[in-house]
């Protein structure tokens, strides 16, 4: 089984696969985390690049294919295994964002990312990618601190974000569920087992028939 986490910076995905990874593991089941980009030498070579503050001048497709490359190495090197190893894996991020970021928000093809995305996973995608969504302003408030080059973009820029996630919700070609995450974190986190219980419960009748 595997799920991802997405949402605009500051909609607490960090906070909240922590806790789903913990639930996961008191039911029994062993859990791989990772980050998308990172998680792997190369992963993390290049998550270093696209989120350097110091770096201004990348194009959209450039940034993509940054992206992409970085996925490519995560599944065949972590997702892939551990799938492969009856695992489950849960990721901070994913092939959505990329269509979200680099095509809702820099102009890029939504459709073309996805197909592109198909080559860079090798047609590996989540069996249920959790959008944390939250009002932008909101958002923002809680990022507070250092920002990385994606989280100092201007509030138009989140906002297409928000927007582009609540598009793919509602057509994405792998299922997407939209979390409120203004909610107390207590009660977002609960949103998110109750969803993902189903569909575990839903795997475990379709293993023992």
């Amino acid at each position: 089984m595997f799920f991802s986490f997405d949402g605009i910076d500051g909609c607490g995905k960090s906070t909240q696969t922590g806790l789903f990874c913990e639930y996961l593991r008191e039911t029994g089941r062993e859990v791989v985390f990772c980050r998308d980009p990172g998680s792997t030498d190369l992963g993390e070579a290049v998550r270093e690049i696209l989120l350097d503050g110091e770096i201004s001048e990348i194009s959209p497709r450039s940034e993509m294919l940054l992206y992409m490359a970085a996925r490519a190495q995560l599944v065949d090197e972590v997702i892939g295994p551990a799938l492969a190893a009856g695992k489950v894996v849960v990721s901070d991020r994913f092939l959505l964002a990329n269509v979200v970021y680099q095509g809702h928000a820099r102009g890029l093809s939504p459709p073309a990312l996805w197909q592109i995305g198909q080559v860079a996973t090798d047609g590996i995608a989540p069996d249920l990618t959790f959008v944390l969504d939250l009002p932008v302003e909101v958002a923002a408030a809680r990022l507070g601190g250092e920002r990385d080059r994606m989280e100092s973009e201007g509030q138009a820029f989140h906002q297409r974000l928000r927007d582009g996630f609540l598009v793919e919700a509602k057509s994405a070609p792998n299922p997407i569920a939209v979390i409120d995450a203004t909610a107390s974190i207590d009660k977002v986190q609960q949103q998110i087992r109750q969803v993902a219980t189903r569909l575990l419960d839903a795997e475990e009748v379709s293993k023992s028939t």
